[in-house]
């Protein structure tokens, strides 16, 4: 029974490394999602089971349609709640009003009185004319008690090449996963762990492509078919599911402090949290791939 107990602790340890991505409860998201936004039902029992097995920190955001607003009449207030500024508006005369308002309401919607985590959702902002003005009103967020920890979320770490001297950084979200290295390929992954920079990793099932059945995966991506071939076969060979490798893969990166999943359903959920105990040898390094028509979903459309 010991062993039983350690075991699941163990298993606890690392599911709270896990942040649960919202993105899908207010919207529909991801190429492999057939079922549209997730009813509020199964939103609910999503939280409670996430909560029961080890998950503290939620991950949202102002431009997640409902997503906000459906997570405080749910209620949160037992969690840890990260969400993102939307762009700063063209010609926006009050970036210090601005960025109040969109706190004030996003504690409004969540119903809770301060958020752990402010992250910018366009982190080239810092870079414009009104970067140092937003600098300030971030900070001001922080001082006044209504932020614990300020950030960004990035798509790709040459942003952090300018960003780093604008802004002191609390957190950094950006993409990872097996076929999409580059965080840890740049040195930046390293360079924010050593800053002492907390890093949370999204994007680790490549917005569901690494998950697709072959036969599933639209035609769009034939032009990789290469490297769909392979990972049927590393997976096949190691005897691994789809989720476990991506989610051993992420966890077992050093520098990484947290990874954030999204999922459409319960059953999703549980089958990420199952994936926690598996143990993955290094994926080869002829799975990675830096072409930003693959790795970088914004690009899709036009691929």
């Amino acid at each position: 029974m010991g062993c039983d107990v350690g075991t699941a602790q163990e298993s606890r340890a690392v599911s709270s490394r896990l942040v649960l991505g919202t993105v899908q409860f207010g919207q529909r998201y991801g190429v492999a999602n057939s079922g549209g936004r997730v009813s509020g039902e199964e939103t609910a029992a999503i939280l409670k089971h996430a909560r029961a097995a080890g998950l503290d920190t939620l991950d949202t955001a102002i431009a997640y349609g409902e997503a906000e607003q459906r997570l405080g009449a749910i209620g949160v207030g037992q969690w840890q709640v990260i969400s993102k500024l939307p762009p700063v508006p063209d010609g926006c005369a009050d970036v210090a009003a601005w960025v109040r308002d969109c706190v004030r309401g996003s504690l409004q919607r969540l119903k809770v009185a301060a958020l752990h985590g402010l992250l910018l959702h366009r982190s080239q902002d810092l870079l414009g004319s009104s970067g140092a003005a937003l600098s300030v009103a971030l900070a001001a967020t922080k001082s006044a008690g209504l932020v614990a920890k300020l950030g960004v979320s990035i798509y790709a770490p040459e942003e952090l090449d300018d960003l780093a001297s604008r802004m002191q950084l609390d957190v950094v979200q950006a993409p990872l996963s097996i076929v999409d290295r580059r965080l840890a390929s740049s040195g930046w992954l390293a360079r924010l762990h050593a800053a002492g920079t907390e890093v949370h990793v999204r994007s680790v099932f490549l917005q569901g492509l690494l998950l697709m059945d072959p036969g599933l995966r639209p035609a769009r991506f034939a032009r990789w078919q290469q490297l769909w071939d392979q990972w049927d076969r590393w997976l096949a060979e190691q005897a691994l599911t789809p989720v476990q490798a991506c989610i051993s893969f992420a966890l077992s990166q050093p520098g990484i402090d947290r990874v954030v999943v999204g999922v459409d359903s319960l059953q999703q959920l549980q089958e990420i949290i199952a994936g926690t105990t598996a143990r993955s040898p290094a994926p080869p390094a002829t799975l990675m791939n830096a072409d930003l028509d693959l790795v970088n979903p914004s690009r899709w459309g036009a691929s």
